[in-house]
């Protein structure tokens, strides 16, 4: 039996900081496992003003929701783009047709949690960098350690299915 206690307050989740380049930057803590979820992933992130997690992409297996905390912000999703604000909860179903960002536009932080579900393999494509990234053996943003297959592709490095074939 999981010995976990299924209450967290996120006022008391140590976040870690997280960055990459100018764009991307973030606080964020993981929390399903803390709590003992088995199928969904929650994590918080804050955002700071001008900044994003994550680049564009879309899953192809797994469906995610946001709800704002606290804060400002916008959603691109597919070729459209919308304001967030705190109490807004967002739906994004997997699928090529949902690629998906939050931006925080704002002037303040932009506070939100990402609950997601987490079936692997999933397949992530990113359109406006032209690559997909396939993850087996865990799910994004499980265990990484666990993970036997993890790759980031451009798109243009396929190859036909029986190129190599005797």
């Amino acid at each position: 039996m999981n010995e976990s206690i299924p209450i967290l307050n996120i006022d008391d989740i140590p976040l870690l900081e997280w960055r990459h380049g100018e764009r991307f930057e973030a606080r964020m803590a993981r929390i399903g496992k803390r709590l003992g979820a088995r199928k969904l992933g929650y994590r918080i992130v804050v955002l700071p003003p001008g900044k994003v997690a994550w680049p564009v992409h879309a899953h192809l297996v797994n469906e995610e929701m946001f709800f704002v905390i606290e804060g400002s912000g916008r959603l691109r999703l597919g070729d459209r783009s919308w304001p967030l604000k705190s109490g807004d909860v967002v739906a994004v179903p997997p699928g090529p047709d949902t690629p998906h960002q939050i931006v925080n536009d704002g002037d303040a932080d932009l506070k939100y949690l990402c609950v997601s579900t987490m079936e692997e393999p999933d397949i992530v494509m990113m359109p406006e960098s032209g690559k997909v990234n396939i993850m087996a053996g865990s799910p994004p943003g499980g265990d990484k350690s666990a993970r036997t297959l993890s790759v980031c592709l451009p798109l243009d490095a396929a190859v036909d299915y029986w190129e190599g074939e005797a």
